[in-house]
């Protein structure tokens, strides 16, 4: 089976573009601005005005600098955007600190910054970003000058609830944190794998082609390989029987002829369509059989003799790979046989690849099919890299077929794993198989 390297896909590097900073900083420049017109021109309550409106400059200062003195385009290294994720945070401290501290309901906006980091950068810098917010926030609860608020009524608020606002500031910033990360770790991980997927797909493809391109090398090549023919054997009945290049002459006269005769059974081949264009249930799978039989595990393929005559269907590389994936797992985990079952009726036709190794584990029988999910054994993580990539990709290939591939163990006392595979009969044998698009 082809194989994937690993630096190719796992666990790319994120970067992300100036310009989606800048554009978050810029929009907490309005808002803060905002903010404070409303507080004090609509809400008349007696602000540090001149304090706040330095701190907002220098943010609005620093994103003019920074748009004149790069391309906004560009993608910065994770630490660049954590730096100025965390010069939010500080920005946001510092008008807080002016403006009532914690008792400021928008003091939650210290979320904001560490959730960008967990859905777009490392997990490390994301816990360094949470772990600053939650610092300005515990200077907050004890340094901060009065919340602006009407004069002739104070608020008062009791210090336990602040020490509350403190607390369930450091809680959301750790659970939604944990949860935008997981989620978007897992949707990298999916467009990886789908990636991954189509490029080996895409190799299949180009491996199929192959008869494509003998038949039409063997078109091409027929007319000059027959004038060199009619050529030579002219030149042959012209020169004397011990001339020196008589010998020559035959020679080159024998392998064109030679050439002749391989090109021909080439276009033969091509032209019957059976080993290149369509193949027979039987033939697919014993082409996928093939390259495990030299292995110290016995492979035994039993072919049910249908009521109707067998499938025939297109040689697609999706269904060759797919079903030669899942034979290269039973083989690596089967202690002795692996079995192959295919069977067929009018509407339906099925494979079963059985093994007599120690099955799925239970806690991996429900993920299966998971990218990234491994379960091979270390000395063959060594070789292959340790992906997980074999049965999701496989899964996927055989199911933009019309497959439906389940995985199961066997019942005991007999142990091991079982893969169904069964397509609509009209699907196996459609002239072109409609693929769903992978990603």
């Amino acid at each position: 089976m082809t194989d994937v390297a690993a630096s190719d896909f796992r666990h790319p590097r994120r970067y992300v573009r100036l310009d989606t900073i800048l554009r978050l900083r810029w929009l907490a420049v309005l808002g803060q601005l905002a903010t404070i017109f409303i507080v004090v021109q609509g809400l008349e309550f007696d602000v540090e005005v001149i304090p706040c409106l330095t701190i907002i400059s220098l943010s609005a200062l620093l994103n003019l600098a920074l748009q004149i003195a790069f391309n906004p385009m560009q993608r910065l290294e994770p630490a660049y955007a954590a730096a100025l994720l965390a010069l939010n945070i500080i920005e946001l401290a510092g008008l807080l600190f002016f403006t009532g501290g914690l008792e400021n309901p928008f003091s939650f906006l210290f979320l904001a910054p560490v959730l960008i980091s967990a859905t777009a950068l490392p997990i490390r810098l994301t816990i360094a970003l949470g772990v600053l917010a939650v610092v300005c926030a515990t200077v907050l609860v004890f340094f901060h000058l009065p919340l602006p608020w009407d004069s002739d009524e104070p608020l008062i608020l009791p210090q336990i609830y602040l020490v509350g606002v403190w607390l369930s500031i450091g809680v959301a910033i750790g659970v939604t944190s944990l949860y935008a990360f997981q989620v978007a770790e897992e949707s990298r991980q999916l467009s990886d794998a789908l990636a991954a997927t189509e490029l080996v797909l895409t190799r299949e493809q180009h491996l199929t082609q192959i008869d494509g391109l003998a038949a039409a090398a063997a078109h091409e090549l027929g007319t000059p390989l027959s004038t060199i023919f009619l050529i030579s054997r002219e030149l042959e009945r012209t020169i004397a029987d011990d001339s020196p290049i008589a010998a020559d002459l035959k020679t080159l006269r024998e392998q064109a002829q030679r050439c002749r005769d391989i090109l021909a059974k080439i276009t033969q081949l091509s032209a019957s369509g059976a080993p290149f264009d369509r193949m027979p249930l039987s033939t697919l799978i014993e082409e996928a059989v093939a390259p495990h039989r030299d292995f110290d595990v016995a492979i035994k393929v039993r072919i049910a003799i249908g009521v109707t005559r067998e499938p025939v269907g297109m040689r697609n590389p999706a269904i060759l790979y797919g079903v030669g994936n899942i034979l290269e797992n039973a083989v690596d985990f089967a202690r002795a046989t692996v079995e192959v079952n295919a069977s067929w009726n009018s509407e339906m036709v099925e494979i079963i690849i059985s093994d007599d190794g120690p099955g799925i584990a239970p806690d991996m029988l429900k993920r299966i099919g998971e990218p990234y999910l491994s379960r091979r054994r270390s000395a063959d993580e060594t070789q292959h890299g340790g992906l997980g990539l074999g049965v999701f990709i496989a899964r996927t290939l055989l199911e933009r077929t019309g497959a439906k591939v389940s995985f199961a163990n066997r019942v005991f006392p007999d142990h091991g794993a079982v893969v169904h595979i069964i397509w609509p009969r009209d699907r196996f044998e459609a002239e072109e198989i409609a693929a769903e698009p992978v990603a």
